[in-house]
């Protein structure tokens, strides 16, 4: 059922250690799907402009560009999905990585079947996020403009690019936008499968989010209640 419904997504993996993506693709062409290999930060860019791909498994460290360099080019573009890979677990670089646009983090040694689960997840996120059938596609709250179907946001009339996790949790804030979300419950809106990250985690992406909008001029978007977790601003 799990290689059915993976059927057909093209994975970048971008990894210098040619064990490690040998490893990967096997496990991801076992699970249904296709694979394109790269060694280096600039051959994984090139490849990137030249083909179309639903996700991106992204070393930190690789020669040429790193994969925080690469994330940082590819996030002017585009907010195709990352999965970043690194042999350092130290609780900075995970935030770092998150911070620029990454969607998750797996760290070296890693289970090729936890792999394949948390790209599978973020897929699926991708293409249905939940939601009740008679929601209007568009929410539309002070200058904030969420369009469901179309997977996209706006400030002011002004676009703005988020990641698939990025726009899951602003989502789950539109929606009610009187409620104090804890950050368990973001967590579990944004991370299907009872995928567990930190609460540190969750901070970053709500930095990240917020960052975007000030960028576009927008003093308030959510809201911190201390001790309780987040809500949406008025958004004026």
């Amino acid at each position: 059922m799990m290689a059915r419904e993976s059927m057909s997504k093209h994975i970048l993996i971008a990894d210098d250690d040619p064990h490690i993506r040998e490893v990967i693709r096997f496990a991801l062409e076992k699970a249904g799907m296709q694979v394109t290999l790269s060694e280096d930060g600039r051959q994984v860019l090139q490849r990137f402009r030249e083909l179309t791909v639903d996700l991106i498994v992204l070393d930190i460290n690789m020669p040429e560009f790193d994969g925080l360099e690469v994330c940082r080019e590819i996030r002017k573009t585009s907010d195709v999905p990352i999965l970043f890979l690194s042999s350092r677990d130290e609780e900075i670089d995970r935030i770092l990585g998150l911070e620029i646009g990454g969607d998750d983090y797996v760290t070296k040694p890693f289970s090729p079947r936890e792999l394949v689960a948390r790209i599978n997840v973020i897929l699926k996120r991708i293409q249905a996020a939940p939601k009740p059938a008679i929601e209007a596609n568009s929410l539309h709250h002070g200058k904030l403009l969420i369009q469901v179907e179309q997977h996209a946001a706006s400030w002011n009339g002004q676009a703005v690019s988020l990641t698939a996790t990025e726009f899951a949790m602003l989502l789950l804030l539109v929606r009610q936008p009187n409620r104090v979300f804890s950050r368990d419950t973001i967590m579990r809106s944004a991370y299907a499968n009872h995928v567990y990250v930190s609460d540190r985690t969750i901070d970053s992406h709500i930095r990240h989010i917020r960052q975007k909008f000030t960028d576009l001029g927008c003093d308030a978007l959510i809201e911190t209640v201390h001790g309780v977790g987040y809500k949406l601003a008025p958004c004026q």
